[in-house]
Order: C-alpha cells, then structure tokens, then sequence
C-alpha cells in the first residue's frame, strides 16, 4: 500500500470516530433539549388554564392552537368528552432526527378548568437547524481529511525524501571507504545502525551469485559439447567472428578439420558406448597436441568433426603438426583395433572470407586425404582452388579410387552373428563390407559408401558386393547359413538393377533362400510402390527382406500394411539404456506384439551389455545384434 493510501486510511478513521463522537453528544443535547421545552410548555399550559378560568371551555383549544405550533392537540373535559382537537395535515419531517416526531404525546391537567390537554408539539424548525448543522460538519470534516492527507503525504514524502538521502550517503561513504581500504566484496558489511541494509544486501548476494549460476550452466550448455566437454559449434562461430574482429584481418593461421570417419561403423558394430568412447579419445589426443601451442583452439564442431585452429602459423609449417597427429592415429587404431581413426582437411584461416566457404574447402581436403593412407592429412589452399584443374580433386580422387575398386574387385567381407533368442530360431550372420585403395589398404566404409553415391557409382558397388558374397558361399560351401547384405535406396528403385539382381538370384536358387536383404526404413519410403515391387520381386526369388534402421520414420506402422518383410530390424537408437526405459520398452512390445501376428521377426541392432540382451530377451525379441553379441569376423 502507498503511503499516501496509508495516510488517508487513517485519516479516515479519525474522521469517523470524530462523527460518531459528534452525533452521539449532539442528538443527546437535541433530547435533553426537547424535553426542557416539554417542560417550559407544561407551565404555559397551566398559566393559560388560570388565565381563562370563567369562559367556555370549547374555546381553550383554539386559543392554545393560536398561541402555539402544533402537530397534535387534544382537549377533553372532566368526563373525558373532547372538548377540541387539532392536528396537522402534513408534516414535513427532515431525515435526520425525525425520530423525535414519533414520541408518544406529552400529557398536561390544566388546573383549575379540570380540562386534560393531550399534544405534541411541532420539532421541524429545531430539527432542520440541527440537519443543517450535521451536514455541515459531515462536509468540513471530509474536506479535513482531504486537505491533511495531501498536506501530511507531502510532509511525509519529504521527511522520507531527507532520510533516504541521508541514509544513502551514509551508506555511500561506508562503501567508498570500504573501496578505499580495498575490502573483500565478499567481507563487506555496514555498521550496526544498518543491520536490515545488510540483511537485503546478503539476499541480494545470494540473488545475484543463483543468476550467475544459471546463467553459468546456460552457457555450458548452448556453448559446451557435453560428451567431449570441449567448445562447440555455436562457441566456434562466435570465436571467428571475435577473432576476425579483433585482429581485423592483420592475423594469420592455419585451420585443421579432423573427422572421425569410422564413428557410424563403430556404432553399428560396437555400439554407441563405444563410438562415444571412441570420439572422447580423438578429443583427448587433439586437446595433447595443442597443449602447449600457444593461442590454439580446439572445437568439436559435429558429431564426427573437430575443428583446430592454431594462429601465426604457415601451411607449410603445419606439416609437422599433422604428422605427428597421423602419427597418434596410427598408434590408437592399433590399440583400439579398428580399421581407421581419423582423416585432417587443412586450410589457411583467412579472415576475409566467409566460413561456410572455409569449411566446405577443409570438407574437400578431407575428400582427399580419405584417398590416400590410413589417418592422412591433406592441404587445400584457396590458390589451388583458383586453378580450375584442381576444383573437385577430391571427387576426382575419389571417383578414381572407386573405379579401381571396381575394376579390380578389390572387396573383402566380414560377418557378424544375429544371435536368436532360442536355440532352435535361426537367425542370419549380417555380412560388412572393406574396400581396399590402389595403395592395398582399407579406406573407411562410411566415407567411401557416401562417396560411391554422390558421384552415382553405388549401384555397381552393391552388385560388386552381391557377386562376392554368392562367390564365397559357393566356394566355401556355406548354403547351411544365412546372410545378410545391405543394399543402397539408389538400388532397389534402379529398375536395372531389380531385373539383373531377379536374374542373377533366380541363377542360385539354392543360395537366394539363404540371403536376406537388408535396406533402411528411410529408403522404403522414398518410393513405396518401388519399394513394394522390389520386396515381392525378392520374395519371387526366395530370398527374403530385412528392413532395418526400423522405428526411425513417421510412419513405421505402414509398413506392416503396404509392405510384407520377413524382418525389421529396430534402430540402435532404442537399444542404448532399454533395461531403464519403460517407455521404449511398451513401444516395442506393442511392435513385436503386431509384427509376431503378421510372422515378422524383429531384431535388435547395437546391443553392449548384458542387461540389454536380457531385456530383448524379456520383451521377446526375435534376434539380437551389438558388439556384446560377437565382434565382425572373415566369412
């Protein structure tokens, strides 16, 4: 509440028991008043009596009348018989008092005529005195409490005014000399006299240190890369833009791109846990190597990507740096047994351009250094861009690398158990795929399968693959198992490639009822009628489809109308933590429950730990898949 409400409050409240005070006295004294009249009257009466002793007494009422102001006046004899009467037609009461007209008549014996006057007499004159008098005090006491509200609100707003400024320089000086003996901020506390001061300044301490927290953990996460605990992409925009500001382009250095190409095949083999672990050792060595450079940066841009930025440095300068680092690579692949760490794009870090065009030149020196050894660098300059021979190097490189592996077969393949949730439900073993360069070693898979497909090769690679599994089951005489190859989206809508993938299946009955054919969810969906035309075309065959990657897309359950495969294989993504997730859990019991009613099996890929076998095996899940199950091994 306001002061000036607070003081108005109050004033009321004076100026209420001040009224009640008022009317009270004043409607006592007005009574006490009247009956003094009463009084007077009486002895009126009675002087009147004596005075007409002798005449009619029918005349003694008018005489009265005359003499006085009535409202009612009755005279009877001595034998009670109405001797006269009077009353007033109309009585004009005032509001206020007008209790006082309803008395009982005043009753008088006028002695010596034995005559009885009964009467009352007429207040209105008295009573419209006293109404006007209460009003007129009911209005000066509003106009009190107005006036000495606004007068007592003004003084009071002044005195605070002064105290307010008194108590500010005083705490003022309290603060300068504590700045000018150089008092801990943390140590600061006002004299006694301001003990509720110090009170509000804790709690806005407390107030101020909780908004720095948030605003702390806000910025972790909008700036941090939880997994690695590095900067991450938002944090590198803002670094270019600060860096280019403040050096405003008199600076120099060199950008490296690191990116781990082997992340997707890590966590399809292995599992996520381990593709985690996977990116967190990169990190590690990256964070190393920069260690004791001054003025480096380190980012971790995307899920696969770091970026490295070390200033005052030249490209060919660089050169040692990316050495040592391919050097480390070599070290952990050995260590942690995979087929690749990491490919390095290095770039100028020129100021002047737009980062987007920075990165997309470090995308294609990654491009490149992918075609050559294992964990390779290479250096891309804006100078060799400029030369029209050298635009799309990368893609050439790697149109040719593909090419070569074409040409030569150079293919070698791998299986991992889907192991069955019963002894006797047989499963399949789900065959990978390793491309070898023209240099006899292993590329990484992610990126030479993407590559194969942006530059439209991928067709010929899936057939590559499909000759080479028929070739060794053949020639190793594995018609008892089953196996799984994985074909492109690009393949199954290729009406080429379904007549020649019909005929060449329709050549091998006996090995076509041993092969499933695994394609995504995402590729289906493309092209349903496609996809539908592929699926009975395989089934024509006798060999079966999986689709995996299943769970992902907005309309899975079409799948089991508009599309009859023999499996789905669930996405990796509802594997990790389903022991704890209830959620997860109910979704795919309701996904076996209706796939089981339409005889598919479903399979679970990605699976790293007992815990989540054991719940695939409680929900009833047909087949499980993950690095817990068994690691990929020669065909």
């Amino acid at each position: 509440m306001s002061t000036v409400a607070k003081i108005l409050a109050k004033n009321v409240v004076f100026a209420i028991i001040f009224l009640l005070g008022f009317f009270t006295l004043s409607i006592s004294g007005l009574k006490s008043f009247v009956d003094y009249q009463h009084q007077q009257h009486r002895v009126h009466i009675q002087t009147h009596a004596k005075s007409f002793q002798g005449s009619e007494l029918e005349h003694f009422p008018t005489l009265l009348n005359k003499a006085y102001n009535y409202n009612t006046l009755t005279v009877v004899d001595q034998q009670k018989q109405e001797v006269g009467s009077y009353t007033k037609r109309k009585v004009d009461h005032p509001t206020l008092a007008s209790w006082i007209h309803a008395e009982k008549p005043y009753r008088v014996s006028a002695k010596p005529l034995t005559a009885t006057v009964t009467y009352q007499l007429n207040q209105n004159q008295l009573i419209g005195w006293f109404n006007t008098l209460s009003i007129f005090i009911l209005l000066f006491t509003i106009f009190v409490v107005i006036i000495g509200t606004i007068f007592t609100s003004q003084l009071t707003v002044n005195a605070n005014r002064k105290a307010s400024e008194k108590v500010s320089k005083a705490i003022a000086d309290e603060i300068k000399h504590a700045i000018d003996n150089k008092q801990d901020i943390e140590q600061f506390q006002l004299p006694g006299a301001f003990d509720q001061v110090n009170t509000m300044i804790q709690q806005l301490k407390e107030f101020i240190a909780t908004r720095l927290s948030n605003t702390e953990e806000l910025k972790q996460t909008a700036y941090v890369d939880s997994l690695t605990g590095l900067s991450n992409r938002n944090s590198f925009a803002e670094f270019f833009t600060a860096y280019a500001k403040h050096t405003r382009g008199s600076s120099f250095g060199v950008l490296f791109i690191t990116r781990c190409t082997e992340l997707r095949v890590i966590n399809k083999v292995h599992g996520y846990q381990e593709g985690d672990r996977y990116l967190c050792q990169v990190g590690n060595i990256l964070r190393r190597q920069i260690k004791n450079i001054e003025g480096a940066s380190l980012f971790r841009l995307n899920g696969s990507d770091f970026a490295t930025f070390i200033p005052n440095i030249t490209l060919k300068a660089s050169q040692t740096y990316a050495d040592e680092l391919t050097g480390l690579f070599n070290e952990y692949q050995v260590l942690a047994d995979i087929d690749s760490v990491a490919y390095t794009g290095i770039v100028n870090f020129e100021i002047s351009r737009p980062l987007g065009e920075l990165l997309a030149l470090a995308d294609t020196a990654i491009s490149i250094a992918e075609t050559k050894h294992k964990n390779s660098w290479y250096i891309q300059s804006y100078e060799d861009m400029e030369d029209t021979s050298a635009i799309g190097y990368g893609s050439q490189s790697w149109g040719k690398e593909i090419d070569y592996v074409i040409e030569h077969q150079n293919v070698s393949l791998l299986t991992q158990l889907i192991q069955p949730n019963a002894r006797n439900n047989k499963i399949y073993h789900e065959v990978l795929a390793r491309f070898t360069n023209t240099s006899g070693e292993q590329m990484p898979t992610a990126s030479f399968i993407a590559m194969a497909e942006k530059l439209d090769k991928i067709i010929l690679i899936d057939r590559l693959v499909i000759e080479k599994v028929l070739s060794e089951i053949r020639n190793k005489n594995l018609t008892e198992q089953s196996f799984g190859i994985n074909l492109s989206s690009r393949s199954i809508h290729d009406e080429h490639f379904i007549i020649w993938l019909e005929r060449r299946l329709l050549k091998d009955k006996d090995i076509a009822a041993r092969l499933i054919f695994e394609v995504s969810e995402y590729g289906l969906q493309q092209n349903v009628k496609d996809s539908v035309y592929f699926i009975n075309m395989i089934h024509r065959a006798g060999a079966k489809v999986c689709v995996e990657h299943f769970g992902v897309g907005i309309t899975s359950f079409k799948f089991f109308r508009e599309l009859s495969p023999d499996y789905i294989k669930m996405d990796g993504s509802y594997t990790r933590g389903i022991e704890n997730d209830k959620n997860n859990q109910y979704f795919l019991r309701l996904m076996i429950d209706l796939a089981h009613r339409m005889s598919i099996k479903v399979l679970a890929e990605g699976v790293e730990t007992q815990e989540e076998k054991h719940t695939f095996d409680e929900i009833l899940v047909d087949g499980c898949q993950g690095y817990y199950i068994g690691k990929p091994e020669g065909i």
